[in-house]
């Protein structure tokens, strides 16, 4: 059972891209922290209903919606069924995310807008939707939207991720001002380099990882391991509590780097394809 007292006690959470990775981990944080309802929305029906169950079982009532972000009406349709089933948010985390390589010389049109739609369009209206809820219940709501360290510039071999991050690090600070007289507050957590199955899955296809990567490229970090999904789960949790008080607005990064500073970076001839 949750812990009623917990920090998220009474509170209601939606969490897109809930069903793996990072969405899972924040989805078991909340009900960790006594989350009083959850909604989870992914494209993976089957992984999705038996985790609501999971939780459902632990203490927090919780809903799966399966939802396809690449859908205009998807992010819309997951908040009508969060306020149907529950007829109030407190919190919306944004973790659903597209990812994958292009370049300067790669990108096309419609990956590009793909990338887009999931990463900045799906957060915006998933926000949109939620605040409207949140406004007429007269709650004090907190968004916490997933961005990543590329977003600050990136690199050159994931060029629309990067740009839609960035695109999401304006879009969280922008709503964080226009939403602070409704006492909805909008902050980021933007992760670096993190230890997931999809990321498992990214270095097999497009770097030709092999077994023993994951353990290569941790002996390599400062702090000698990756970014483990829970540990940014806390972080999240963090902001959707009252604990985070007036918060709004920040951009957090959870990386083993420090923006800005260090020797600036001069790209090598395989950062720059030809």
């Amino acid at each position: 059972m949750t812990d009623s007292a917990g920090k998220l006690a009474g509170k209601v959470v939606v969490v897109s891209g809930g069903t793996q990775g990072l969405g899972e981990a924040v989805a078991r944080q909340v009900v960790a922290d006594g989350g009083a309802g959850l909604v989870i929305a992914g494209r993976s029906a089957d992984r999705g209903a038996a985790l609501a169950a999971e939780l459902t079982a632990l203490g927090t009532p919780t809903l799966y919606i399966e939802a396809d972000m690449t859908d205009p009406a998807a992010p819309r349709s997951v908040i009508a069924a969060a306020d149907e089933r529950f007829g109030v948010i407190h919190g919306v985390v944004n973790v659903a995310a597209a990812t994958w390589r292009d370049t300067v010389w790669t990108a096309t049109p419609d990956g590009f807008e793909e990338m887009i739609a999931v990463n900045v369009r799906a957060p915006m209206f998933m926000i949109q939707a939620a605040a409207e809820v949140m406004r007429r219940e007269g709650v004090a709501g907190s968004i916490v939207n997933i961005g990543s360290t590329s977003g600050h510039g990136g690199q050159p071999f994931i060029l629309s991720y990067c740009v839609s991050k960035g695109a999401l690090e304006t879009m969280t600070r922008n709503l964080a001002f226009s939403l602070m007289r409704h006492r909805i507050r909008v902050n980021e957590v933007a992760p670096g380099w993190m230890d997931t199955e999809s990321e498992d899955a990214t270095q097999r296809k497009f770097h030709g990882a092999t077994d023993g990567w994951l353990e290569r490229a941790e002996a390599e970090q400062p702090m000698g391991r990756l970014i483990k999904p829970p540990e940014v789960a806390k972080v999240v949790a963090f902001y959707l509590s009252d604990d985070s008080g007036m918060l709004t607005g920040n951009i957090v990064d959870y990386d083993q780097s420090v923006h800005g500073a260090g020797d600036a970076p001069k790209p090598s001839l395989q950062e720059t394809p030809q």
